[in-house]
């Protein structure tokens, strides 16, 4: 388990990033692993539900069976854990990863629910977080539709997730609105590069 004085010395910060489906999360991470000065290195989540038939094993997901997430989250294997969208999956972050990013020397970034987020603030303290928000709720609603992956009962669940969500928006340090993907990715790289100057100051 890594230490937590390791993280709020800044050798090792913790960087999260949350929001409701729709808010364009992936797609900002991914631009933000490749424009960040800081170097950022994706924590895998592992999960209990299925692949996807273009996902791939200790890429996207670490994809564990139940009874295996299970025995890992009483071992406490697990920095954060939730079961998420009422879905009947379960998602963690492995204690592992943050190591893993560690000894990359780098930050380890999380793409975690507000649950999650909210379990992992109880450990670190200084945790550096982020609620990722569209300009209103129609926006997620229709980027959900605009997808045409999920049914019906999916997409009202979801969106009964992202209005409990965004009521906890508040809880984070920052809250970056999504209507320029450009300046919201350089609006997190500002923030981190200050944060990492200041820490190595």
């Amino acid at each position: 388990m890594l230490d937590h004085t390791v993280s709020e010395s800044g050798a090792c910060q913790v960087v999260i990033l949350s929001g409701p489906s729709g808010s364009g999360k992936s797609t900002l991470v991914n631009r933000l692993l490749q424009a960040s000065g800081v170097n950022l290195i994706k924590a895998i989540s592992a999960t209990t539900r299925p692949p996807r038939t273009t996902e791939v094993d200790g890429s996207d997901y670490y994809f564990l069976s139940y009874n295996e997430f299970m025995k890992r989250r009483d071992t406490r294997e697990f920095l954060e854990f939730a079961e998420v969208h009422g879905s009947g999956y379960w998602y963690g972050t492995l204690h592992s990863e943050l190591q893993r990013a560690r000894n990359a020397g780098g930050w380890p970034l999380l793409e975690i629910d507000v649950q999650g987020t909210l379990q992992v603030m109880e450990q670190f303290p200084n945790v550096m977080t982020f609620f990722l928000k569209t300009p209103s709720e129609d926006v997620y609603e229709q980027r959900l539709r605009d997808r045409g992956t999920e049914p019906e009962n999916v997409i009202h669940r979801r969106l009964h997730t992202a209005r409990e969500e965004l009521r906890l928006a508040e809880r984070y340090r920052y809250q970056i609105v999504n209507d320029d993907l450009d300046r919201a990715v350089r609006e997190i790289v500002d923030i981190l590069e200050l944060w990492e100057a200041k820490l190595n100051a």
